[in-house]
């Protein structure tokens, strides 16, 4: 893929970068391992006035920030500046509560005795330059759910982001030199795929973390262990959305179309597979299909716009071809299923809704990244937990149910990194993110998140 901006809702490209060569590769290494020497000596303080100083300059920016993504992967105008406000929120978190999370921790008196020690305590120490490989679909907030931690333990970052969200990415770098980190603290690096191995390989590089697909997650996550380099991969979803009989089904409806078409359904933690009981099945699927139909799809800078393009031609023929496995198999759409006649350029897909989905079709098993929605029937509760866990994947999940007995046993058995009652998955700085399976491993956010890129330290002194 070319390093360019290309408008996903008209197909024009807008803008085309020359990639880094070998000596402004090397220039930059070298800046984030001479930066990490001196930055990971500066007080928590310093790096809060720092990273407050970013969500300050990030606040005023928020508009152009935002349309700037619109144009680069299409998602609705009021989504982008959500995006961005999210992101503010999250790094004035960071700032205030860094030093909290990473305090030393004191190992109990009894124990501290136990090994002949006088005291002895955990201390938290960052690692070093940390690489990032990001997707294009939350261009601003997965790089900030990471540079925010990472930064405020004490690492710095290079940024390889996603080639079709350059101008994004170049932001980003400028943002946190503008809020006065010192040279080379976070620099974005314009660089294709192929590059990545001997950026990972470099021996100034300590750890590596990756939002993506999972062949990127799987490519990473081997060099890194060939290198014995930590690594978090955030990879894919195809989160359930179960119904169960004491839900409010009205309001699990509405809920579950935003669920599935936030940032035009390519999320990894959107609802993908609706799993409704028998006993609320039709009311639920009436009125969720008919919503989705009703849904607004058009130019994503305009206000009125729900859903907008998908960000790539080749995302739309992928979603196409699954949803065409599946009717020719028998699944039913009871909305969408095809492109807008009212939108001749772009790359717009409507909302669709399929039910009948049987094990043979490639949707029940792949990861559906846009507007389309896989509905299940099932008997029982044990059905339900089955179906749900028949995924390579587990990110996240979202329950509706009000019976406290139902609850426990979905905490208890799905196979994911969050249970999600009454709601739709959502993610927080306070609250650890991340999945099992082929969904990833490591979090990210909370303290949790902080600590991935930390050298947890045992400090004992005898007696």
């Amino acid at each position: 893929m070319p390093i360019a901006t290309v408008n996903p809702a008209t197909g024009e490209t807008v803008k085309t970068f020359e990639a880094l060569g070998p000596e402004a590769i090397e220039s930059r290494l070298a800046a984030a391992h001479e930066a990490f020497r001196q930055y990971r000596t500066t007080a928590f303080g310093e790096r809060a006035r720092l990273l407050k100083k970013a969500a300050a300059l990030l606040e005023e920016d928020h508009d152009d920030i935002a349309r700037t993504m619109t144009v680069e992967m299409g998602k609705p105008i009021a989504s982008a500046r959500a995006e961005a406000a999210k992101c503010v929120k999250a790094m004035r978190w960071y700032a205030d509560h860094a030093e909290e999370l990473l305090a030393d921790e004191l190992v109990p008196e009894a124990d501290v005795k136990d090994s002949g020690a006088a005291r002895a305590r955990v201390h938290y120490r960052p690692l070093g330059v940390i690489l990032a490989v990001m997707p294009w679909n939350f261009p601003l907030w997965q790089v900030v759910r990471f540079a925010a931690p990472a930064l405020m333990a004490g690492n710095t970052g290079l940024l390889k982001h996603a080639s079709n969200v350059p101008q994004t990415a170049l932001y980003l770098g400028d943002l946190f030199h503008r809020a006065g980190f010192p040279e080379g603290c976070f620099q974005t690096l314009l660089i294709g795929s192929g590059a990545v191995e001997g950026v990972l390989r470099d021996r100034r590089v300590a750890a590596a973390t990756l939002t993506g697909s999972e062949p990127a997650g799987r490519s990473v996550a081997a060099i890194a262990g060939d290198e014995v380099k930590k690594t978090v991969l955030e990879l894919g979803g195809s989160d359930p959305y179960v119904v169960m009989p004491s839900a409010d089904v009205d309001r699990a409806a509405r809920t579950a179309v935003t669920a599935r078409v936030q940032n035009n359904g390519q999320s990894c933690i959107a609802a993908k597979r609706f799993i409704v009981h028998e006993d609320v099945y039709d009311a639920f699927t009436e009125r969720f299909a008919a919503r989705m139909e009703a849904l607004t799809v058009g130019d994503p800078l305009q206000e009125s716009t729900e859903v907008g393009p998908l960000a790539t031609d080749q995302g739309r023929t992928d979603l196409e071809e699954l949803v065409d496995d599946a009717v020719r198999l028998g699944a039913r759409a009871l909305c969408g299923a095809g492109r807008p006649q009212d939108q001749p350029r772009g790359w717009f897909y409507l909302p669709t809704v399929l039910t009948g989905i049987t094990p043979e079709m490639r949707i029940h098993q792949e990861e559906t990244f846009g507007p389309v929605a896989t509905v299940y029937r099932v008997a029982d509760l044990d059905e339900a937990v089955e179906v749900a866990n028949d995924s390579p994947f587990g990110l996240s999940s979202n329950v509706w149910t009000r019976d406290d007995a139902e609850m426990e046993r979905f905490v208890r058995d799905l196979e994911a990194g969050g249970v999600f009652f009454n709601g739709m998955t959502a993610s927080h700085p306070a609250m650890p993110f991340g999945g099992v399976k082929r969904s990833g491993y490591g979090r990210e956010l909370s303290h949790h998140g902080i600590k991935e890129f930390c050298n947890t330290t045992t400090v004992w002194t005898g007696a």
